[in-house]
């Protein structure tokens, strides 16, 4: 937020493209969890929950200083000849996806075109931005459109990465034409695009087999939650309502024609 000051304070850089080149929790890409426990957040879906939940506020802070935020990048790096999930700053391990690069994929499949979003629940990114999410989970969405279809990044966070009940949520968009919609529900959590929980079910093996391997990078890949469905809309309006677990992630990809 800092750093959009500074570059909104002068007119010849205000409205320049701003690219984050190094955008990440913390600073130690290379300290694994062997000498820095608190990474081992980095294997699961903390850090995808976490990531769903930052971009996008960065995105805010950009409006509210009327900067020109282009794009932000992780800094993650690639390990070679490492153990398994050893919580570095990486987006696989050992040519496994992690569930933080299925966020990069989901956000990837978003349009380019942003709308709004509202919430009774969430946290804006003003107190994100001043207390972290401490309180009760932040749980809020981002949403983007064209010309025939929309998506909206669903996330439940919270800095305490321990068990709660899942969310109830209800996504009600509007402005749909057309009396049906086609929606995929793409998922993040302990079943769902999630190599780390399947490593462990298999008993976290030091060296899996070819065939551990090949679910491995199966389970690493970006999952639907169910399959397609059509929803009927009703004066340009459909409502979604689905149940999200703790440090999940739901991206809803509408189309319609």
């Amino acid at each position: 937020d800092k750093g959009f000051e500074v570059v909104a304070s002068y007119p010849s850089l205000k409205n320049l493209p701003i690219i984050i080149g190094e955008s990440d929790p913390e600073g130690c890409a290379a300290c694994s969890e062997d000498m820095s426990p608190q990474n081992a957040y980095r294997n699961g879906t903390m850090y995808s929950s976490y990531t769903a939940a930052s971009f996008a506020r960065k995105y805010d802070l950009a409006q509210s200083r009327g900067v020109n935020l282009a794009g932000a990048v992780t800094w993650a790096f690639e390990f070679e000849n490492q153990p398994w999930f050893r919580g570095f700053r990486d987006l696989a391990t050992n040519g496994v996806d992690k569930p933080v690069l299925n966020v990069f994929r989901m956000f990837g499949m978003m349009p380019t075109n942003r709308v709004e979003v509202t919430s009774k629940l969430a946290y804006d990114y003003t107190r994100v931005r001043d207390e972290s999410v401490r309180a009760e989970a932040d749980i809020n969405a981002l949403a983007s459109k064209d010309g025939k279809s929309a998506a909206v990044m669903v996330w439940h966070y919270h800095d305490d990465n321990v068990s709660a009940p899942d969310a109830p949520v209800s996504v009600q968009l509007k402005g749909i034409p057309g009396k049906t919609a086609t929606v995929q529900h793409y998922r993040i959590d302990q079943q769902h695009s999630n190599s780390y929980e399947a490593w462990k079910k298999m008993g976290s093996p030091k060296a899996p087999t070819p065939s551990q391997i090949a679910d491995l990078e199966k389970a690493g890949q970006l999952q639907q939650l169910s399959a397609p469905e059509q929803v009927r809309v009703t004066n340009g309006e459909a409502t979604l309502s689905f149940a999200l677990p703790r440090q999940g992630v739901s991206l809803l990809k509408v189309t319609w024609k």
